[in-house]
C-alpha cells in the first residue's frame, strides 16, 4: 500500500509528501506558489509513462538520450471539472530509434504498465503522438565552438 500526506502551509498552499518522503508544493492558481492539483495529475501521467518508455526502449537496446512529454487535458466546464480528454506528445531522441519501437513502447506503457493511465482511463480518453528528434552529429571541435 502506498501512503501520501498533504499538509496545509497557509491560505490555499499545501505540501504533498509521497510514500518515499519526497515533496511537492501545491496551490490554487491565485496563490501562485505551487502546482495546481489537476496539473499534477497530468504530470503524474506523463511521469508514469516516461519511466515505462525509458525502460522499454533500454531493454530493446535503443536507450533514449532525451525525452520530453507535453500533456494537455480537457476538463468539464462545471464542478468537479473531470478530465475527459488527455493528450500526451512525446519528443524522443536516441541512436537507432525507429518509429515502430517508439510506438510500441508508448503503447505498452499506456495499455499494460502505467498505473496512472489505467486509473484515469475510466473517465478520460488518452491519446498520444510522438516525434523522433534526430541527434546532431557534431565533432568535438564543432561542439566546442558552439
Amino acid at each position: 500500500m502506498s501512503t501520501t500526506t498533504v499538509k496545509l502551509i497557509e491560505g490555499k498552499q499545501f505540501i504533498g509528501i509521497d510514500s518515499t518522503k519526497h515533496s511537492v508544493v501545491l496551490s490554487t492558481p491565485d496563490e501562485g506558489i505551487g502546482m495546481k492539483p489537476s496539473d499534477l495529475l497530468l504530470v503524474a501521467l506523463a511521469a508514469c509513462t516516461a519511466v515505462d518508455v525509458v525502460e522499454i526502449l533500454a531493454k530493446k537496446k535503443t536507450p533514449l538520450t532525451s525525452l520530453e512529454i507535453t500533456s494537455s487535458g480537457e476538463q468539464d466546464q462545471n464542478p468537479p471539472w473531470t478530465f475527459r480528454k488527455i493528450h500526451l506528445h512525446y519528443k524522443v531522441s536516441g541512436k537507432n530509434l525507429t518509429e515502430k519501437s517508439v510506438a510500441q513502447a508508448i503503447q505498452l506503457s499506456e495499455e499494460k504498465y502505467c498505473s496512472v493511465a489505467a486509473t484515469i482511463r475510466a473517465t478520460a480518453k488518452i491519446t498520444t503522438d510522438f516525434e523522433i528528434i534526430k541527434e546532431a552529429n557534431f565533432t568535438d571541435d564543432e561542439q566546442i565552438k558552439k
